[in-house]
């Protein structure tokens, strides 16, 4: 017999042979398995693609797992005491998306695999939702209810101050203030300045004597009505006497506009201003930060989870009905 014959004999064997190993381990049908089925037609339209529960679970808690690290990393102290290595990690999640991202092309146009559901696009799709959303509540979360507890944990508590005779410049490092018996809010020298928001100031005092240096300011948004008018915090608590520090950067040039036009106005200086938010009990606001951020991170995750479930319970149904294609 001709070796060209033998050779052509031995590849037909083993041709033969990988098509009903696959057969055994796959569960193909037995036309898989003939050497004369054209494997370009095999798959086509009507026939559904197999669900993939390794794609499914990957779908369902990857996506969850990314939207949850990322809104944990911006919200709490890693974000506060580390924040180079917490956007380092950041970015690494970022690198996650973007090779789920080449694989799903890689399947998708360059190998041509259209076998099994496109579990890659979806994953590409959710977990940059994930990210995303992950970025602004982290990021929302931090700013609005744990940066502050951090900030001010980390600076000084003055008891017993009084107003009339203490200066900005002594306690410029205060985050929680306790003022002396009598400490009360001028009312009559509030003022607001409109930027979108209404920023709003009133000086803290002491008796009924005009001050040197009005240096210790009681703030709030919107809780004013331009001059005059100051319905902050826990202005009307007879009990309040106590002074929360305020530590948002991009509030603060705002309130120091609003001091300088209450300078203006009554004829009065400010030249070391703190702006404190009035209230009787700084600690328990903390704490009920706090509490409001780990709030905000548990109902996000668990919203997320509800959601993603729900996008992949239809990925599913919308997968096994699609039909399998030729390939090209």
């Amino acid at each position: 017999m001709p070796i060209g014959n033998d050779a052509g004999a031995r590849h037909d064997v083993r041709d033969t042979y990988f098509q009903e190993k696959w057969a055994t381990m796959f569960g193909e049908s037995d036309a898989m398995t003939s050497p004369m089925v054209d494997m370009t037609t095999f798959f086509v339209n009507g026939k559904r693609k197999r669900i993939n529960l390794v794609a499914i679970c990957i779908n369902m808690f990857l996506p969850w797992f990314m939207f949850s690290g990322v809104f944990m990393m911006l919200s709490f102290s890693f974000h506060y005491e580390k924040p180079a290595l917490m956007w380092c990690a950041v970015f690494a999640c970022f690198c996650v998306v973007c090779i789920i991202a080449s694989l799903g092309y890689k399947h998708r146009y360059l190998e041509g695999w259209n076998r099994t559901p496109m579990w890659f696009g979806f994953s590409t799709v959710t977990l940059s939702i994930a990210f995303i959303l992950g970025l602004v509540c982290g990021q929302l979360n931090y700013s609005i209810n744990t940066m502050p507890g951090y900030r001010i944990g980390n600076l000084n508590t003055y008891p017993n101050v009084d107003p009339s005779i203490s200066s900005g410049q002594m306690l410029m490092d205060a985050g929680k203030m306790y003022f002396a018996e009598g400490s009360k809010l001028d009312f009559q020298k509030a003022m607001g300045f409109k930027n979108d928001d209404l920023y709003c100031v009133v000086p803290i005092t002491s008796g009924d004597n005009k001050l040197e240096s009005y240096d210790f300011w009681a703030v709030g948004i919107n809780c004013c009505s331009g001059t005059g008018d100051f319905r902050c915090g826990e202005f009307n608590n007879p009990k309040a006497r106590s002074g929360m520090r305020q530590v948002r950067d991009d509030e603060r040039p705002f309130f120091r506009l609003a001091v300088q036009e209450a300078e203006a106005a009554f004829q009065i200086k400010s030249e070391h201003p703190l702006f404190f938010y009035w209230m009787q009990d700084p600690l328990q606001e903390l704490e009920a930060q706090g509490d409001r951020g780990w709030r905000f991170f548990v109902l996000g995750i668990f919203c997320f989870f509800g959601v993603n479930t729900l996008a992949v319970f239809l990925a599913i149904v919308g997968f096994s009905k699609l039909g399998n294609y030729p390939t090209t």
